[in-house]
């Protein structure tokens, strides 16, 4: 043990801490009736889980076998081998009360005289602390071997009183500091891999497969996958365990407790329950789920009724709760909506968890009277047992259970913290087999064979009904082809006719009109001096007209030149007018007046005597004023333009919780500003807010997003988020419908003048910092996505394309991989993303299509005819 260490700062925290219950403790509380307290540890394999080996290593981060713990009031004693001993010796505390604890003083086995001395050094040190009469130990720890029995010897010999403390410990545990609770989480991580990608992944092959697979086997399976790397990336594989063996139950035989062990029988296709968990440095997580195939819609109703059950348990359970009114307000709610369930309820609700799995005192019951308080950690579990489905053909599915448990961490003020947050709805939990029509046929022709078994003569009378079949269906589908078309024309015809008799509705067109009354004209002197002047106020240009002044609004002018030529400088002035603006949509309001095509002004260069400037420069000044007030006109109209059609969003409603999900080193696509720069993503009560490093803030509601990706770093050097709206937002001064943010997960670019070898240390190091890197990102964004889910009640999910269905295609000028999702086609890595969702398409129409080309066209013809369609 010379290699091992002890955090010492831990050990003296949660030492002290120790010391203050037992000294503060009044009332019922059994510390408040012991004088010492021994903890005695021997050596038995067979014992996971006990009180005083959670003792030690919540202290010292490890179990002490064959060894004695004696707290007195003003003095701590250590029974234990040199080894062990020289280990204790990082922890030992001098003379001086330090820090609130009593000195330690450590006592080296003696086996010559089996121990006889220490055994009463231990004794006088029980006898002067306090009253010297009664001590704490834990009742149910009786440890085997020669050692243990020679010291229980001697306390019965002792003859003092016993309290058993081990409640009170348990309760003075359950609190999880920091460190501890990111061990939890990390057990938690392991936990859900191993459900995700392995149990899941297991059941799934049998069922499609119809694989005969005994539960016991599959409980093997999921123990062995621990010590795979696959399913524990990011923790030491030989510090993971299983907190007790894997119960997977299925076909009418269900036990919705954590004693039971998996049976022999096969794996039944209906519904199936499996626990199971992990310990990482000792500190445990569980996670309990029921798969179901081809449920009913009973089935399914009782699943997400129980679900409703367990969001209410975690939503109630909170700082300063009684762990009894929790269970007592979920069984109410039982009875309120749906009685005849209450008695098929789970005796109770869940149990904390630590060091040990399940600690039996504090109970989701209705009757443990501790309050739950924030740090703790619960198994979180509900189940309905001995319920009927009535609808099962099979006689091992007319029984069934549910069970659906998760670990979480208790909160103040806020609901409990979900840390195995596995999805667990039906669609996520149900798996949905397809009825194929040949099944059924195929029954037909067997029931009609009757009892004659002729072999040969069978098969082929199924072959060739097989056959009639396949025909059959081809056939359907080509006049429900063939319906479909009739009614797409029949609608079409009826959108028509109705469009021919609305009346088209006309843009507002806007006022081109200067002034509304001749008194508003300025009265400067190039006005009345017959020469040109811009009025910025009204964003008009006066100009003289055979002796007259004439007003002409700055959208009245098309485009404006000056050129120089020998002494004289002229200004040519082009107007809008009907027939010149070819694609543009300019409205006149009475197109059959005479309009001014272009004028044009000369004026010469050469100054007069007395003269203070040349009369060209009314010109140049008036040329350079027009352009100022065009390029502030067309600005406005394009940021009115911009923010025509915008939905007013709803106030985004902060969450000040420092436990918010958040994502970091984030950038935006569109940018901001002209340079890209990089911020915080942040999940709020009703939104993300993304915040620059600059202070720019981006608020997108959940409201408002119509889709939401998640795009791993697979294949890709990015790995982003991307939302797309409902409703266009502004920022940067411009409407967007796509919102990404994203993080790069390698070189971009690559040096190719850099020398470099095939084996070059340099190059093995930064692949490897990559191939890390991309685990790490992945790792996080795929938290965050799940996060934000759970906060959410799966109202905002996100979707991963399936870049193995991906073809190219070119949406704008470059070819790029779209990818299907599950409700989206998209390609997302570069910019502008494409994203077209499937409920929007009436229908895809090919074009092009020879067998003799590799490309052809796809056209996308929306339900919405008024838009455009998209063409690939």
């Amino acid at each position: 043990m010379s290699n091992l260490t002890v955090d010492k700062e831990a050990f003296h925290r949660r030492m002290k801490r120790l010391y203050t219950h037992w000294k503060n403790a009044s009332g019922d509380d059994s510390f408040a009736k012991i004088d010492a307290m021994i903890v005695a540890v021997g050596v038995d394999e067979e014992v996971i889980y006990s009180k005083s080996t959670s003792l030690q290593t919540w202290l010292f981060g490890y179990e002490l076998t064959d060894t004695i713990m004696v707290l007195c009031e003003e003095k701590v004693l250590f029974l234990a081998s040199k080894k062990k001993a020289d280990f204790l010796k990082q922890v030992e505390v001098g003379k001086e009360n330090e820090n609130g604890i009593p000195p330690i003083t450590l006592l080296i086995r003696d086996k010559g005289d089996k121990d006889k001395t220490n055994f009463e050094k231990l004794m006088e040190a029980v006898k002067t602390s306090k009253n010297g009469k009664t001590i704490g130990e834990f009742s149910k720890d009786r440890f085997p071997g020669d050692f243990m029995d020679q010291w229980r010897a001697v306390l019965e010999k002792a003859g003092l009183d016993k309290i058993d403390v081990s409640a009170t410990t348990a309760y003075l545990l359950a609190p999880k500091e920091e460190s501890e609770l990111t061990l939890v989480k990390k057990s938690s991580l392991v936990t859900c891999t191993v459900f995700s990608k392995y149990y899941r992944e297991q059941v799934m092959e049998i069922v499609d497969a119809d694989k005969k697979v005994k539960h016991f086997k599959l409980a093997d399976g999921i123990e062995e996958s621990i010590t795979n790397k696959k399913f524990t990336q990011g923790v030491d594989p030989a510090l993971i365990e299983m907190c007790y063996p894997p119960i997977i139950q299925s076909g009418g035989n269900y036990s919705l407790k954590f004693s039971v062990v998996s049976d022999k029988n096969n794996l039944h296709f209906g519904i199936i329950t499996c626990a199971f968990g992990t310990r990482y440095k000792s500190y445990c997580s569980n996670i309990v789920r029921t798969l179901m195939v081809d449920p009913p819609q009973a089935v399914q109703d009782n699943y997400e009724f129980l679900l409703g059950v367990e969001e209410d348990v975690i939503s109630k359970l909170q700082h300063g709760v009684r762990l009894s009114d929790v269970y007592t307000n979920a069984v109410k709610a039982v009875k309120a909506k749906r009685p005849e369930l209450v008695e098929h309820l789970t005796k109770n609700f869940g149990f904390a968890m630590g060091i040990e799995f399940r600690e039996g005192s504090l109970l989701i019951g209705g009757k443990t009277s501790a309050m739950a308080r924030k740090g703790m950690v619960f198994n979180v579990n509900v189940g309905l047992a001995d319920l009927q489905n009535k609808e099962a053909k099979e006689e091992q599915g007319k029984k069934y259970a549910l069970f659906i448990g998760d670990t979480v961490i208790v909160n103040e003020g806020e609901p409990a913290t979900v840390i195995t947050p596995v999805k667990k709805r039906v669609k996520h939990v149900g798996i949905f087999l397809k009825d194929e029509d040949e099944s059924g046929d195929e029954d037909e022709v067997n029931g009609a064979a009757g009892p004659v078994l002729l072999g040969r003569g069978k098969r082929s009378a199924v072959l060739d009904n097989k056959l009639r079949n396949e025909m059959t269906s081809e056939e359907k589908r080509r006049q429900h082809q063939v319906e479909l078309g009739a009614r797409l024309n029949e609608e079409a015809r009826q959108r028509l006719s109705q469009q021919n008799s609305r009346e088209s509705s006309e843009k507002s067109v806007k006022s081109t009109v200067s002034y509304k009354s001749r008194s508003l004209i300025p009265k400067e002197p190039e006005v009345t001096g017959l020469q040109l002047f811009v009025d910025r106020k009204y964003e008009t240009v006066i100009l003289p007209i055979f002796g007259i002044p004439v007003p002409f609004y700055i959208a009245t002018i098309k485009n404006i030149s000056q050129s120089i030529e020998g002494d004289y400088t002229y200004l040519r002035l082009n107007f809008h007018h009907p027939g010149s603006a070819m694609g543009r949509e300019t409205t006149f309001s009475n197109p059959e007046a005479t309009f001014l095509k272009e004028v044009t002004y000369r004026s010469t260069n050469l100054k007069e005597p007395g003269e203070a400037a040349a009369p060209s420069s009314n010109l140049n000044t008036a040329f350079r004023l027009i352009k100022d007030v065009q390029k502030k006109f067309k600005t406005r109209e394009a940021e009115e333009r911009e923010m025509e059609g915008i939905v007013k969003q709803d106030k985004l409603i902060i969450n000040s919780n420092k436990g918010n999900p958040k994502l970091k080193d984030l950038y935006i696509r569109p940018n901001i500003v002209q340079k890209r720069i990089s911020g915080t993503l942040e999940a709020h009560t009703n939104g993300f807010r993304f915040t620059s490093v600059r202070g720019d803030k981006v608020d997108i509601l959940y409201n408002n997003i119509k889709h939401a990706f998640f795009q791993p770093c697979d294949g890709e050097m990015i790995i982003l988020l991307h939302f797309h709206l409902k409703n266009a937002i502004i920022f940067g001064k411009k409407r967007h419908n796509d919102v990404q943010f994203y993080t790069e997960v390698g070189e971009i670019t690559t040096d190719l003048g850099k020398h470099s070898h095939l084996h070059d240390r340099d190059d093995l190091h930064a692949e490897q910092a990559e191939r890390e890197l991309r685990h790490k990102l992945k790792s996080a964004f795929k938290s965050f996505c799940e996060k934000v889910e759970a906060l959410t009640k799966n109202d905002l999910e996100f979707d991963t394309p399936f870049r193995d269905l991906g073809f190219p295609g070119a949406p704008y000028r470059s070819t790029v991989l779209l990818q299907p999702t599950s409700s989206c086609i998209v390609t997302l890595s570069e910019w502008p993303p494409f994203v077209i969702s499937l409920d929007d398409i009436e229908l895809v129409h090919f074009e092009r299509v020879q067998f003799h080309l590799k490309n052809f066209d796809m056209v996308f013809i929306f339900k919405d005819y008024r838009k455009k369609t998209v063409r690939l």
